[in-house]
């Protein structure tokens, strides 16, 4: 910065996780001069790791476990921090922010990082608006936020039953977690099996049977059509071809929704959420960033992974470290390639790990093995020992594939999916990575390769954290952040201290 230029001013709307890692991306800058920082949240609490909200519904860990960021820190750094403070109005025009406190903030770059909602279904006795937040009835929530995460918990350790309403990955992981903790959960869903979008029928098949083993009760095919309620609130779940199901509390999982409101009240195009280009740009000045649940970047839905949206704040950190604010006589309509290289978005793979059940799925596994053209589709299944195999391979490079209750050979598919790795003419090869007496792998891991999906930490960067003397998974992810999203690398850092310590 010279002599004459002053900080520019960034402004953050929203303080969840992406944000959260966006801003200690930010600090460098913010020691350095550069530029003032300010966030808003209409949430209390600073941010705090969403994914393991069910654990703490579930009585498995604490709320103060969850916690991503001190604030107490960024206000040492400078950090202005507005919780509890919603906005109400965006002025792009003469570049403020309006707070329902009556405050205006200014800036220079505003980025929303205002994440998504859940989807209330159309149901009797539900206010399903999709563009407010949700008045939810008594005994009906979405485990969005700690107050959620406390409810549910207070019907958990009352002995109440509890409905999740979703076959989604999310409701599943909170099924499991109630499940582990000695509760009775019933996962509800409308599809023939849960993960009908990702997973195959037999897949899904072995995934219910899986659960219910777990200790989840799963009803499939069903139709909801309202919520009963009672003096104490909710007490069943109307269906088409279920009768009422029971219950004393409902969890929504249908989904989630962007948060667009703000930004199209402004003037920025939105659909499946706030639409930027390849470089989170919202706008024609490049002064407005979008990125998280609330961004469709590039013409891509918001994904509703934490993974893509820890990349994209690292990105954008990099990007406002190192290019200025266009001065207001200036008319920058785009940002040059040649000096910024675009956001490169991840691969999506989901990751299910829970009681006695390992999922891991990616690309598209719905073609059949008796299909006719140029894919060739390999299938093994084992239902009675819960273990099943789907690959799909175009001219032997992996596209998409399935695995279950093979952890070994889902964690190599991962790296040979996201490498573009010639499979083995024998598929069959792929099944004795599980085998206890295995050889190395066949698609070792590298320095560079993804260990924590969460964070993007990389096998070599876990690796130089226990070189430098961390011996325990926290301090892994105080160090890069490994470890620190859903937990489903804990196993593979655990493994990589136990071998780094001295025999």
């Amino acid at each position: 910065m010279t002599q004459h230029q002053k900080p520019e001013r960034i402004l953050i709307i929203g303080f969840g996780p992406v944000a959260a890692s966006l801003i200690e991306g930010l600090l460098p800058g913010l020691e350095a001069g550069l530029f003032s920082l300010d966030v808003i949240s209409a949430e209390q609490h600073a941010a705090y790791n969403r994914v393991l909200l069910a654990e703490v519904a579930s009585g498995a860990t604490t709320a103060e476990h969850l916690a991503m960021i001190d604030p107490l820190r960024l206000l040492a750094a400078g950090v202005g921090l507005h919780l509890g403070v919603s906005v109400t109005r965006v002025d792009r025009s003469r570049r403020q922010v309006h707070l329902g406190s009556g405050q205006r903030l200014g800036y220079e770059r505003l980025i929303f990082a205002t994440g998504a909602r859940p989807v209330v279904p159309t149901l009797n006795g539900l206010d399903f608006s999709p563009h407010a937040e949700a008045n939810l009835p008594a005994g009906v929530m979405a485990l969005r936020t700690l107050e959620d995460a406390m409810a549910l918990n207070r019907v958990l350790t009352s002995g109440g039953r509890v409905l999740i309403l979703g076959g989604g990955i999310l409701g599943i992981e909170a099924a499991l977690a109630m499940a582990e903790a000695g509760h009775r959960p019933v996962l509800v869903h409308h599809g023939h099996a849960p993960l009908g979008r990702s997973v195959d029928s037999d897949g899904g098949m072995l995934l219910a049977r899986s659960l219910r083993a777990a200790g989840v009760e799963v009803i499939s095919g069903v139709r909801a059509t309202a919520v009963r309620r009672d003096a104490d609130g909710f007490s069943a779940l109307v269906t088409e071809d279920h009768g009422e199901i029971t219950g004393d509390a409902l969890l929504l999982s249908c989904g989630v929704r962007a948060r667009t409101e703000l930004a199209a009240g402004c003037g920025l195009k939105v659909g499946r959420g706030i639409k930027t280009n390849e470089h989170l740009v919202a706008d024609t000045e490049n002064r407005v960033f979008a990125l998280g649940d609330c961004a469709e970047v590039a013409g891509a839905a918001p994904s509703g992974l934490l993974a893509p949206g820890w990349a994209q704040a690292g990105w954008l950190a990099d990007f406002l470290l190192t290019h200025r604010a266009p001065a207001p006589n200036l008319a920058t309509t785009a940002l040059d390639p040649a000096s910024t290289a675009p956001l490169v978005e991840r691969t999506n793979v989901l990751m299910l790990k829970g009681q006695s059940l390992d999922l891991v799925v990616a690309g598209n596994v719905m073609a059949s093995p008796w299909d006719v053209g140029a894919e060739r589709v390999s299938v093994f299944a084992d239902p009675q020992a819960g273990r099943y195999l789907k690959l799909v391979t175009d001219h032997d490079v992996l596209t998409g594939f399935l695995a279950i209750g093979l952890p070994r050979t889902g964690a190599e598919m991962v790296l040979a999916f996201e490498r573009g790795t010639v499979l083995p003419e024998d598929r069959s090869a792929l099944l004795r990575l599980d085998d206890p007496a295995a050889p190395d792998s066949l698609v070792a891991p590298s320095a560079d390769d993804q260990l924590c999906r969460c964070s993007g930490a990389t096998h070599g960067q876990v690796a130089h954290a226990v070189t430098d003397g961390c011996t325990t998974v926290a301090e892994i992810g105080v160090a890069c952040r490994a470890g620190t999203g859903c937990g489903g690398c804990r196993e593979t850092i655990e493994a990589m201290l136990r071998v780094s310590v001295p025999a």
